[in-house]
């Protein structure tokens, strides 16, 4: 893998404008260690008393904040292997906060939630690291548009960056 490449404007759907611009590194595998690292080291530092912790009325508590982190980079690690792979189904989106209600938890420790977190990113690293340059090109379809494996990638990171900046500011 080219790891400086980076995604054009056109090869992803407009929204992922929310995210991509904050991939700055040049390296975009170093990019995803980076930003996994400081999430886990954020998460880390909390205090226990914390991760049931929303800063407003109808916002997510900080281990839901994870959850979905690690939900969403999941989703679209997914995407980007079938897309890798050629597949030309249109995959669905999904809606984030339908997740965030659905998952359950009151059981779980934040602790949990974040060695959960370090073992999807090294997946999502793994994955990324074994492709080629021409997988990367691949582009397959969502319902909110055509995205490229590259992009998908950086959105991965992008997102996840967009959260850490919320949490260090509100959490």
């Amino acid at each position: 893998m080219n790891s400086t490449m980076k995604p054009q404007k056109g090869t992803y759907p407009d929204y992922y404008d929310n995210y991509i611009p904050l991939v700055r590194e040049t390296s975009f595998l170093e990019a995803l260690k980076n930003n996994g690292a400081h999430i886990t080291q954020l998460m880390s530092q909390l205090p226990a008393e914390k991760e049931n912790y929303a800063y407003a009325p109808g916002k997510w508590t900080v281990k839901q904040v994870l959850c979905h982190l690690s939900d969403t980079e999941r989703i679209f690690a997914y995407r980007a292997l079938r897309f890798a792979r050629k597949d030309t189904s249109v995959l669905s989106s999904f809606d984030e906060n339908a997740f965030a209600d659905a998952a359950q938890l009151d059981h779980r420790h934040l602790r949990d939630l974040i060695a959960e977190f370090e073992t999807v990113r090294s997946a999502t690293i793994s994955l990324f690291a074994g492709l080629t340059e021409d997988e990367l090109l691949r582009s397959g379809k969502t319902t909110i548009g055509e995205s490229t494996v590259l992009a998908l990638g950086f959105a991965i990171c992008g997102h996840a960056s967009h959260h850490l900046q919320v949490l260090r500011e509100r959490y």
